[in-house]
């Protein structure tokens, strides 16, 4: 089958690898119709390297169901799914405790198990998550980052009425305006350095666009809301230098949540730590995209929005392309060459 495999920094290879095979009663074959790629395989391919050398990559996917196991039932061929891509140990302390997400050995496929960057992926029955007849492949590549982002805005104590600031408007940080509206937010200021997607931003909900380039953040959000700040300010930039700028723009009293991963060390000026301890903000990290019952509330929630066409993610999808051109096409995302939002490949184009 034809795949996407990461062998090195910089080094994602088309090619053929053996398409998977039933080998246990539970297991799963998905004809892979619509992949993403996530800001962490960017980091991933630039920075990082493969966990197994030549491994198939991707993980945001959906499909139509291609085999089963003996042991599968409620699902059939040619069921219409996404897939949960996320591997838990159910054995350390934080699974005990039903706390998942935060398992010792959390892993995801295109890690250490093959990935979705290819024609067909094989999961367990457990992560097959069915899909309404009018959610389709293209939306529902995106129900894996949604549910990143549900799972961090139910970190949240968030109310009705609240004022939310994302900053950062890749993928996370659209669907977290999707998110912040659907948790009751009256108003959303979307913060970027890019145009385009401050543009995408106004077209998934944002109330107010903040061009960080023009003027510092803070101070534009402090100008909006009579010098008070909001109540929750959402990173999802995963820039060492937004990680910092963010505890500028709270309330006292007030929530920032961290979503993004910058790979990176994080420097903060004194001006900005001292948001922390002065306005006693409440500062949450939030990871991956699972809880119990598996695969959690975060799947449930984000497939039942996007089939009620409140989370739509149509204003995100910017390229859609063959697999054969990942390889370019990462080269193109990390040299910043054209204007990405998120990227959808298609397998069975080529």
């Amino acid at each position: 089958m034809k795949s996407l495999n990461l062998y090195d920094e910089r080094d994602i290879r088309f090619e053929e690898s053996p398409e998977p095979v039933i080998e246990q009663a539970d297991d799963v074959i998905v004809r892979v119709k619509a992949v993403g790629i996530c800001g962490s395989d960017l980091s991933r391919y630039k920075k990082l390297g493969p966990y197994v050398e030549g491994m198939t990559f991707g993980h945001e996917f959906a499909g139509e169901i291609a085999a089963v196991g003996a042991g599968v039932e409620d699902i059939k061929v040619g069921d219409r799914v996404a897939g949960c891509p996320t591997y838990y140990c159910g054995k350390c302390l934080s699974c005990q405790k039903g706390e998942l997400s935060r398992c010792e050995k959390l892993t995801v496929i295109g890690a250490r198990h093959p990935g979705a960057y290819a024609e067909y992926v094989k999961l367990p029955a457990a992560h097959i998550v069915p899909l309404p007849d009018h959610v389709d492949y293209d939306t529902a590549a995106l129900i894996e980052p949604s549910s990143v982002v549900a799972h961090g805005f139910y970190r949240t104590t968030i109310q009705p009425g609240a004022e939310v600031a994302i900053m950062g408007c890749g993928s996370i940080g659209l669907l977290s305006i999707q998110w912040a509206k659907i948790f009751g937010a009256k108003k959303v200021y979307a913060v970027d350095i890019d145009e385009t997607k401050l543009e995408v931003a106004k077209q998934v909900g944002a109330d107010v666009l903040i061009n960080s380039l023009e003027k510092p953040a803070h101070e534009q959000i402090l100008d909006y809301t009579n010098g008070q700040g909001v109540d929750l300010a959402v990173e999802s930039a995963g820039s060492p230098i937004t990680s910092a700028q963010v505890f500028a723009l709270p309330k006292k009293g007030g929530e920032v949540v961290f979503m993004g991963i910058p790979y990176a060390d994080i420097h903060i000026e004194r001006f900005y730590f001292e948001r922390i301890v002065r306005n006693e903000l409440r500062v949450l990290g939030s990871w991956n995209a699972i809880s119990a019952p598996f695969p959690g509330r975060e799947w449930r929630s984000s497939v039942h929005y996007m089939s009620t066409g409140q989370i739509n993610v149509k204003p995100m999808i910017s390229h859609q392309l063959d697999l054969k051109e990942g390889p370019e096409t990462f080269e193109h995302l990390v040299n910043r060459r054209g204007s990405y939002v998120k990227v959808l490949f298609y397998p069975e184009r080529g």
